[in-house]
């Protein structure tokens, strides 16, 4: 059985706001949100850029379910797209992103995809669920049980979103299916009518009356309720062929572009003066036209007419972003990543140093060192790697001096080289006396008196045959 849509759209830019930076679109299969985000950035650009982009999707889908969803998912990529050229052609607009909030229908279900914190919900049998889940920080502190629902609608930090289109980086949407029965009502907002009104209000608004009705009370409470932003409702009934053709109103139906991507603004409700400032005098008689704002004497210098809050929401939901959930692994993983490199270049660097020689000394003797010829405090990086017999007593204080210092050297081979140079220009060692021929007065052997009654160096041999001689202090061979 084949299903169909009986919509209707509203967009009003509020009490507070003097421009409206949401846009909607309503169409037989496409149903959409978006929200405007950055204030002085022009996120009206950002929220007419998508719808601009989204709008395309509304013609009757085939195939099946998955291509459903990629049709949605790349017409949002597309947007983001768009957007993101947008800045770079007038850097001006930098910052400027949007919510956005998509349900594409086959006649049997719906594409759900969804970026920011406009939501869907869906009223079925008298109970009102919400489809989509928020990007935003305060969800998070849902989620973890630090908050409750009704503490998200007063937190300070309320208005902060995690995802957006435009922006660097790429985009995530959520994407999902809902099957859809005859009888259901959807309901698409912007956060200007979600943010102040609690599910079982918008129950009992939605529950009630016809998509025109329900979309303009919905508008109509959110500014009661204290709204200070742009509110945008969008309405779709689910229907029969038979229950369409039954409704005169449905055969009227034309595509609803409203907010900051509709052309022209809508006409006022009937029996509103032109520039009377009325605000929804007609409304229970169905007309969606995008209502007159209540006039308000806002100072050009004051960018909301709220001055008891000291944080502008608009201000707000371009702030910087609080972290993710988990977000210590990012510095952990960072950190770890970092801790690698080091690591590698502190091995790369330590290979490269044990190929690395030099000539010095140690404790008098010239040695080969493998290593870097400098120190770090309490981190040696060389060792002695061969110890010559090179004395550096021996060398003369030119070449002790250069010893000490450190030879630089291209390789072992080169080093070795260095130190047979030195070897050669060592001076030769003095031969020590014998000490206990010293003691007993007696010379030498290869010793002579010499004629002062010292001795002379050489080697003298001994005369053949028996010794002979006279005198005191000779010595004579006994038979």
């Amino acid at each position: 059985m084949s299903l169909l849509l009986h919509w209707s759209a509203i967009s009003d830019v509020g009490r507070v706001r003097k421009d409206n930076q949401d846009s909607g679109y309503a169409g037989p299969w496409l149903l959409t949100v978006c929200d405007g985000v950055g204030g002085a950035a022009r996120g009206d650009i950002a929220s007419s850029t998508a719808v601009a982009q989204l709008r395309r999707l509304d013609e009757q889908p085939t195939g099946e379910p998955d291509d459903l969803l990629g049709l949605v998912s790349g017409a949002l990529h597309r947007a983001h797209d768009r957007i993101n050229d947008l800045v770079d052609e007038d850097p001006s607009i930098n910052g400027t992103s949007t919510t956005a909030t998509v349900a594409l229908f086959d006649g049997r279900r719906i594409a759900m995809g969804h970026v920011g914190d406009s939501r869907a919900y869906l009223w079925r049998a008298g109970r009102l669920s919400q489809l989509t889940k928020d990007h935003t920080f305060v969800q998070t502190l849902i989620d973890e049980g630090r908050i409750s629902e009704a503490e998200s609608r007063v937190h300070p930090h309320r208005n902060l979103i995690l995802k957006a289109l435009g922006g660097p980086g790429d985009v995530e949407p959520d994407l999902f299916l809902v099957e859809l029965e005859a009888g259901d009502r959807l309901l698409l907002c912007s956060d200007g009518a979600s943010g102040v009104l609690d599910d079982a209000r918008l129950g009992d608004i939605v529950g009630t009356g016809s998509p025109d009705y329900a979309a303009v009370e919905l508008v109509r409470a959110s500014l009661e309720a204290g709204s200070s932003d742009n509110v945008t409702c969008i309405v779709a009934d689910v229907l029969t062929e038979e229950q369409a053709s039954a409704d005169a109103s449905w055969a009227e139906l034309e595509p609803m572009l409203v907010g900051a991507a509709s052309e022209l603004r809508r006409k006022p409700s009937r029996g509103t003066k032109p520039g009377s400032g009325g605000l929804f005098r007609g409304h229970r008689s169905g007309d969606t036209g995008e209502l007159e704002p209540v006039q308000a004497d806002i100072p050009d210098d004051v960018p909301f007419a709220i001055s008891s809050d000291p944080l502008d929401p608009e201000a707000a939901r371009y702030a910087p972003r609080p972290p993710r959930r988990l977000a210590w692994l990012r510095p952990l993983f960072g950190i770890l990543v970092l801790g690698g490199i080091v690591w590698v270049a502190a091995a790369v660097a330590w290979s490269w140093s044990q190929d690395q020689y030099f000539v010095g000394e140690e404790e008098g003797a010239v040695v080969i060192y493998r290593g870097l010829n400098t120190d770090l405090p309490g981190v040696p990086l060389n060792e002695p790697f061969e110890t010559t017999d090179v004395e550096l007593d021996r060398l003369s204080d030119f070449d002790a001096g250069k010893v000490r210092e450190g030879i630089e050297v291209d390789d072992l081979d080169d080093a070795r080289r260095a130190v047979d140079n030195l070897a050669a220009k060592q001076a030769p060692v003095d031969e020590p006396a014998d000490d206990s021929t010293a003691a007993s007065g007696e010379p030498t052997a290869g010793a002579t008196d010499s004629p002062t009654g010292g001795t002379t160096g050489g080697t003298t041999p001994a005369p053949p045959g028996p010794a002979s001689g006279s005198g005191p202090g000779s010595a004579t061979e006994e038979p």
